[in-house]
């Protein structure tokens, strides 16, 4: 039960179907949900685990991502605030183990709706099901995002398009947007790739003039001749 006005003014502003699903709707969701907060580095879901709740996310970020046989790490999407994991979304609906792993890049605050609330509200009330299909449909889009990049653009180019999304991500300060806190095996668990390729591939844009590496950080130069890839 989520008895805090205060919490519950963040989730009214953070999800529009509160907001726009009427008195009852959010009455039902804050007699039933309650808010968790889960450290960084805390594993939400493992591979082949079961899925009994929910969560929406007020603050945070979770990233969802799937581990090879090899080691390698490829990222699938993120959730962050005012969305929620469709993978563990159709798990329950479907009552199937999670096929990836979650876990929380920063610390996470977020309600938690029970795995039987979930399957109810999708018949009850209609925003509550449009907003669980729009997660769907947005995810469906990052993931193919995702395939589309790893099986038809070059590695390079991946890597520049990343270094660019980041710095659009950091302050927006000129100068400091520029300075990314970012190590290479970071970077690869991005790619899906190795440590190694990614250093040389730096080791490239380095030349170049586009960039300049350092211990745990990189500096962008010359984002145009990123953005040329």
């Amino acid at each position: 039960m989520i008895q805090d006005f205060s919490q519950q003014r963040r989730l009214i502003q953070c999800f529009a179907f509160l907001r726009d699903g009427g008195e009852a709707l959010r009455e039902t969701f804050f007699a039933q949900a309650k808010v968790a907060t889960l450290p960084a580095d805390h594993i939400i879901c493992r591979d082949g685990g079961q899925c009994s709740q929910l969560a929406l996310v007020l603050a945070g970020t979770a990233r969802v991502y799937k581990l090879g046989e090899n080691g390698r790490e490829i990222t699938l999407y993120r959730v962050e605030a005012g969305q929620s994991c469709v993978v563990t979304a159709s798990c329950i609906l479907s009552r199937r183990p999670f096929p990836a792993f979650a876990i929380c890049e920063t610390e996470v605050e977020a309600a938690v709706v029970s795995q039987a609330d979930v399957q109810r509200w999708l018949t009850s009330s209609s925003y509550w099901r449009d907003f669980i299909f729009a997660q769907v449909a947005e995810r469906i889009g990052e993931v193919f995002s995702v395939l589309d990049a790893v099986l038809f653009q070059p590695l390079d180019r991946r890597l520049a398009a990343l270094l660019l999304h980041r710095a659009r991500r950091s302050p927006q300060d000129a100068a400091t947007s520029r300075i990314l806190q970012v190590t290479h095996q970071e970077l690869a668990v991005e790619l899906g790739s190795s440590r190694e390729v990614v250093t040389r591939l730096l080791r490239d844009f380095e030349k170049t003039g586009a960039l300049l590496t350092g211990r745990g950080q990189i500096e962008l130069l010359d984002p145009s001749i990123l953005e040329a890839r």
